[in-house]
């Protein structure tokens, strides 16, 4: 099963190669983001430093958008070919007849597109990382950065040259050779412009290395596998154009996913947010132990008064999602009498302890500890109930993949360090999607006549 995967995936990658399509796409991705530096003169926060300011933050983000939406269209086009072309002119016959299990073609199919659309995402990155150590030219006064043209340029031009010479004396496919020498030469050409500046000096090569930047590249690279997953699945059973329909129909979906139906997966409604928050005592900062106060400040009094013994949650989302509280038995006891809020036999909760306009003191109950992730801090949401769970909402969220987890734009361009431990919780997710999806496809494919 792994040689008859591996020779699929092989094949299918020097195919994928091959097609025109793919080098049109990462030289229309490269003419894009050389506009991209004209375009976007818009200044947008003159004050703020990061690693993109003013009109670099739109620069990114439409360089971004670029890769994003040319990298959507190549996978429809890339896996079109992989498996709906091949169908349609019975050469998958051929190979299911051997016999090969058809999940095998699946999966060789997948990972042969996804190599050369890994190549290609690379590729167009490079370009974008480029354009955003250029700059935009903001004025007629501002300088090109001659470096940036040189070396970008160098690599375009070394590797099209390449390709022709192969491909007239030896016959290699010229899309192919251009594809995977242009590459490594934008790689390397990136490295050389981090190396010097724009008056061609030697420079650390941290110096312009944008690692947040480059983790939103890496995140996008890894939402275009998912897009992949589904152009796979689509032409298991439809034709090179509705592909492209159901990709970019996917692609867009993917975008407000979260806003047409991730807001109703959990519903909670908060009585007020916190302004500020400090333990009742020096030794309850954690506020992990039974007795425990804390003192809570909102931003305006609660809609209606707060009573002693009051259950509460708190967390950072507006709908009660990821609540720093677990779920508990609502309080029963009376908080007058010792016995019943630290002792034996007390159920663990979060209650109310005394409640002033907007001033509310929070108290830590049980005979056991509450496993309270973290205590309250400044804009969290206050909450009386539990969240609610709407399944059917959250089936149809998680069925559909969510591109906001991938497009990491917001934190960049607003100065949030992005951990990298998020990049492998996007991984994972990517990972879910992705087997869903190519289950689907071998599903959909199982039973297609390929005779």
């Amino acid at each position: 099963m792994i040689t008859q995967t591996t020779a699929i995936a092989r094949n299918t990658f020097v195919e994928s190669l091959r097609q025109p399509v793919m080098l049109l796409m990462i030289l229309g991705a490269g003419a894009l983001q050389v506009f991209n530096t004209w375009n976007t003169g818009f200044t947008m926060g003159l004050d703020e430093v990061g690693e993109v300011e003013a009109d670099n933050k739109l620069l990114l983000d439409i360089g971004l958008g670029t890769v994003f939406g040319l990298a959507t269209v190549l996978a429809a086009f890339v896996a079109t070919a992989a498996l709906s072309r091949e169908i349609e002119n019975k050469t998958a016959l051929t190979v299911v007849s051997k016999p090969v299990p058809r999940p095998v073609v699946v999966l060789g199919k997948y990972l042969g597109v996804t190599g050369a659309i890994l190549i290609a995402v690379v590729a167009m990155l490079c370009f974008l990382l480029m354009a955003i150590r250029h700059g935009v030219m903001s004025t007629a006064a501002d300088s090109l950065d001659q470096p940036v043209l040189v070396f970008g340029f160098t690599a375009v031009v070394l590797a099209l040259l390449f390709a022709g010479w192969t491909n007239f004396f030896y016959g290699w496919s010229f899309p192919q050779v251009a594809t995977v020498t242009l590459t490594p030469l934008l790689v390397v050409a990136y490295i050389a412009v981090l190396l010097v500046n724009k008056k061609w000096e030697v420079q650390d090569v941290f110096h312009d290395f944008k690692p947040q930047i480059i983790i939103a590249s890496v995140a996008l690279a890894t939402g275009t596998l998912v897009l992949t997953s589904i152009a796979i699945a689509a032409s298991a059973r439809l034709g090179q154009v509705m592909t492209i329909f159901v990709c970019i129909g996917a692609f867009l979906a993917s975008l407000v996913n979260n806003y047409f139906i991730g807001r109703h997966v959990f519903k909670n409604t908060p009585i007020g947010q916190v302004v500020s928050a400090e333990p009742g005592s020096p030794n309850g900062a954690d506020f992990a132990r039974p007795g425990e106060t804390y003192l809570v400040q909102l931003r305006q009094p609660p809609d209606r008064p707060l009573q002693p013994g009051d259950s509460i949650w708190y967390g950072i989302n507006s709908d009660g999602f990821d609540s720093a509280v677990p779920r508990f038995t609502q309080y029963q006891g009376d908080l007058s009498v010792a016995e019943q809020v630290v002792g034996p036999g007390v159920s663990p909760a979060l209650v109310v302890r005394s409640a002033e306009g907007a001033r509310v003191t929070l108290l830590h109950v049980g005979g056991e500890p509450l496993d309270i992730r973290r205590p309250p801090r400044e804009k969290d949401y206050i909450f009386t109930t539990q969240t609610r769970v709407n399944w059917g909402a959250m089936v149809a969220w998680g069925a559909l993949p969510n591109m906001q987890y991938f497009w990491l734009l917001d934190a960049v361009t607003q100065n949030h360090i992005v951990p990298l431990d998020y990049v492998g919780y996007a991984a994972v997710y990517a990972l879910a999607q992705i087997i869903g999806y190519l289950a689907l496809a071998v599903i959909l494919f199982q039973k297609r006549d390929v005779g």
